[in-house]
């Protein structure tokens, strides 16, 4: 099987190709990454036509390299990844937290969204089902911490902001790219905390019919 994965942040990269070591090693990881996706989202402050465009001929190169399917890393884009699965039915094309946001309205009424990047907090939380009180967090400076190379303040901050979270019933981080913090937000919150990684790669291939 080959998967592309699709990636608007370089910092997804690491984590996601961790989890298909561990969960589907025997998958074909194809990454296209483009980090003026999310570079002009923030500049722009709403998905486009132009940038639904963008994403169509993302998912287009890709079917063309013959990909099994397509997972999106990227989770400030929720209606152009809509526009990419629309067009290239039956083909798995996953938003990247469709498996977490399954696993959060299962594990609670009250949902703590954490997120790194402000764009993420616009768009996910109508992605969640009407009967979730989600409660959104913005985890201010711990992307720019990632982009500087400091994984450690990335990982303080995230783990600060989650502490305004610790009356909700299950904490999900929204980003990839926190996912390596899961540990530190638990043990600081008391919460449990659902990453989205290790869901995407589970629930993709159990929609390929890949047992395991």
């Amino acid at each position: 099987m080959r998967i592309t994965l699709v990636h608007a942040l370089k910092h997804s990269i690491v984590p996601i190709e961790a989890s298909f070591a561990k969960l589907w090693p025997e998958a074909r990881l194809m990454n296209l990454l483009d980090d003026s996706l999310s570079a002009d989202l923030a500049r722009d402050g709403e998905l486009t036509d132009a940038m639904t465009e963008r994403f169509l001929a993302i998912g287009n190169y890709a079917a063309r390299t013959g990909a099994n399917g397509i997972l999106f890393t990227c989770s400030a884009f929720g209606p152009c990844i809509e526009a990419v699965a629309g067009a290239h039915a039956p083909m798995p094309v996953l938003k990247p937290n469709e498996a977490m946001i399954e696993q959060a309205a299962k594990a609670g009424r009250k949902v703590g969204l954490l997120s790194s990047f402000p764009p993420t907090l616009a768009s996910m939380p109508r992605e969640f089902p009407a009967s979730i009180a989600l409660v959104p967090k913005l985890a201010e400076g711990a992307l720019a911490a990632l982009d500087r190379g400091d994984r450690a303040e990335h990982d303080r901050l995230v783990t600060e902001a989650a502490k305004d979270l610790r009356d909700c019933d299950v904490i999900a981080l929204a980003q990839y790219s926190m996912a390596p913090a899961a540990e530190k937000v638990a043990e600081a919150t008391g919460r449990p905390v659902l990453t989205t990684p290790d869901s995407a790669v589970m629930k993709l291939k159990g929609m390929l019919g890949v047992a395991g």
